[in-house]
């Protein structure tokens, strides 16, 4: 069978869930790893799995391409080697080494995190996805991910690979796919005994899938075509939190310096304000 053919049958109310268990344990599990024994990403957070390098990993690949994280992680862990160093650090600092990644919420959001395993779970990460998930900017199937690769036990999640692997083989014919029905047959298809390398296999084989078919990805619920980021707040934003981490700056040299017009950064910055990432001190603007 091609590495890439749809297997022919419709996940819907009506499914036969035992005869799909058969079926892809047969062929779809066979296939998923066969790609991956040959064409695995030797990725810098699975040479060495801990807890904390998953746990930064899987916050940076949130909305991120895996290209910038691969460039930048090994810079911010050299940085911040562990929770504690990471805890302790000037939220200047972590913004300072996020610089790059985009959605600078995250880095914060990271250390905000951080603070609470040192203090809350004496820097341990929790092996409960419920606890995971109470943490600053996770998310359920973030949390999921994190336990699922740092301690290698069978949980059902989906991002954005995964989905792209299930409508591909199992919904080749439909449209406007539900992520409900998607992980009923995640949770059928899930190897137990081996799970985090199970879902490297799977997000390997949907990364590689929009190189050589259309993306099925359009076919989801929940598929948006992402807004350009030239001229838009997220750039107006980025700019305002790369100057100011340089030097204090007032709006008007905020203006000469992201070439963004006053009323746009103005806009901006009292969100930046509301945040938390940003305060005025003596007509200029800094890092909080």
């Amino acid at each position: 069978m091609s590495l890439f053919l749809p297997i022919d049958i419709t996940a819907s109310k009506n499914i036969h869930y035992f005869n799909l268990g058969i079926l892809c344990g047969v062929k779809f599990q066979k296939t998923i790893w066969d790609f991956y024994k040959k064409h695995k990403r030797n990725l810098y957070w699975r040479k060495k799995v801990t807890p904390y390098y998953v746990f930064v990993s899987e916050i940076m690949l949130q909305q991120t391409q895996v290209a910038r994280v691969e460039k930048k992680f090994p810079e911010f862990i050299k940085e911040f080697p562990d929770f504690k160093s990471l805890a302790q650090a000037p939220a200047k600092n972590v913004l300072a080494a996020w610089q790059g990644m985009g959605y600078n919420r995250r880095g914060l959001y990271l250390k905000k995190a951080a603070e609470i395993i040192i203090e809350k779970y004496k820097g341990i990460v929790p092996k409960d996805p419920k606890l995971v998930d109470e943490l600053p900017g996770v998310g359920n199937a973030t949390a999921c991910s994190i336990v699922v690769f740092a301690y290698n036990t069978p949980h059902v999640f989906i991002e954005t690979n995964i989905r792209r692997v299930f409508i591909h083989f199992f919904f080749s014919d439909k449209k406007n796919i539900d992520d409900k029905d998607i992980m009923l047959i995640i949770e059928k298809t899930l190897d137990t005994k081996t799970p985090r390398e199970w879902y490297y296999a799977l997000m390997d084989y949907g990364s590689h899938l929009p190189t050589i078919i259309k993306n099925p990805n359009r076919r989801s619920k929940y598929y948006k075509k992402q807004a350009p980021f030239k001229g838009s707040d997220r750039e107006i934003r980025g700019a305002i939190i790369k100057s100011i981490l340089k030097n204090p700056l007032t709006i008007l040299q905020l203006e000469q310096a992201t070439g963004f017009e006053e009323r746009r950064l103005q806009y901006n910055l009292l969100k930046l304000k509301k945040e938390g990432f940003v305060m005025e001190k003596k007509r200029k603007y800094v890092i909080k």
